[in-house]
C-alpha cells in the first residue's frame, strides 16, 4: 500500500513526517521492510544518508519509456534497517517529467510488497500530484493555521486523512481542521525538540524519537489493518 504525504504549502514538516513514518513501518514489518520515495529532494538530508552520486529518481522520471521500472531497483539505496530509499536531488523532479512516467511510477510502487511512503512535497504538483491522488492513503500534512487550511481547501487532491503538526499557541485545533476539511485527523504530531535534534543530526532513520513514533503509531496500525484485509 502506498501512503502519500503532501502539504498545501512549504514548511509544514512533510518530509520529517514521511521519513519518520517510513522508518517506523520498516521496523514494524522487518520481513518486508519499507520503501521511501522522495519527490521533494530532502530525504537524504533528514535521514543522514549521502545523496546519490549518479542518477536518481528525478532522472528516471525525466527519461523516456525505454528506461523501464526495472531500473528503479538499481536506483534504490539503503537508508536504515529494512528501509530503502528512492532519492532525488533538490529541488525535485516536477519540472522534468517525461510523458506517462508518474503513472508508471505509481503502478510500480503499487506492485511493491513493502509498505511504500511517498514524500510528495508541497503543492501536490507533477509526479507528487499523481501519487497523492492515486495512493491508497493520501495524507495531508498540515499545521493548524488559517493560511494552510485555505490552501488545503483549494488543493487539487482531496486527502483521505490529515496528519496534524500541532503547535502551542494556535487558535485552531483538531476539531476545527476536521470541520473545515471534512476528513479525519489520523495522527497528531506535536512539535518536539527531540525531533528537531534528530533531524539536525541526521539520525532520524537510525533512531526515531519516541514522541514521533508514538504519534505516528495510528498510521502504522491502520496500514497493518489494511494489509490484513
Amino acid at each position: 500500500m502506498i501512503l502519500a504525504c503532501w502539504s498545501p504549502k512549504g514548511g509544514s514538516g512533510t518530509t520529517v513526517i514521511a521519513c519518520g513514518l517510513a522508518a517506523v513501518l520498516a521496523r514494524s514489518g522487518p520481513a518486508a521492510g519499507a520503501l521511501l520515495v522522495d519527490l521533494a529532494g530532502d530525504a537524504t538530508a533528514v535521514l543522514g544518508v549521502p545523496e546519490p552520486a549518479g542518477p536518481g529518481l528525478a532522472e528516471w522520471l525525466a527519461a523516456g519509456g525505454d528506461v523501464g521500472v526495472g531500473a528503479l531497483a538499481r536506483l534504490e539505496v539503503a537508508a536504515g534497517t529494512g528501509l530503502g530509499l528512492l532519492a532525488c536531488k533538490p529541488p525535485g523532479p516536477e519540472s522534468r517529467l517525461g510523458p506517462g512516467r508518474a503513472e508508471t511510477l505509481l503502478d510500480a510502487l503499487g506492485a511493491d510488497r513493502r509498505a511504500v511512503v511517498a514524500d510528495c512535497g508541497s503543492g501536490a504538483a507533477g509526479a507528487g500530484l499523481v501519487l497523492a491522488a492515486g495512493a491508497a492513503a493520501s495524507l495531508l500534512v498540515l499545521r493548524p493555521c488559517y493560511l494552510a487550511l485555505r490552501r488545503a481547501l483549494a488543493a487539487p487532491v482531496r486527502p483521505s486523512g490529515v496528519v496534524l503538526v500541532a503547535e502551542a499557541g494556535r487558535s485552531l485545533g483538531r476539531r476545527d481542521v476536521e470541520d473545515v476539511l471534512g476528513v479525519p485527523v489520523m495522527a497528531e504530531v506535536a512539535v518536539e525538540d527531540a525531533v528537531a535534534r534528530a533531524v539536525d543530526a541526521g539520525l532520524l532513520a537510525r533512531r526515531v524519537p519516541r514522541p514521533l513514533e508514538r504519534a505516528l503509531r495510528p498510521l502504522v496500525v491502520g496500514h497493518a489493518g489494511r494489509d490484513a484485509a
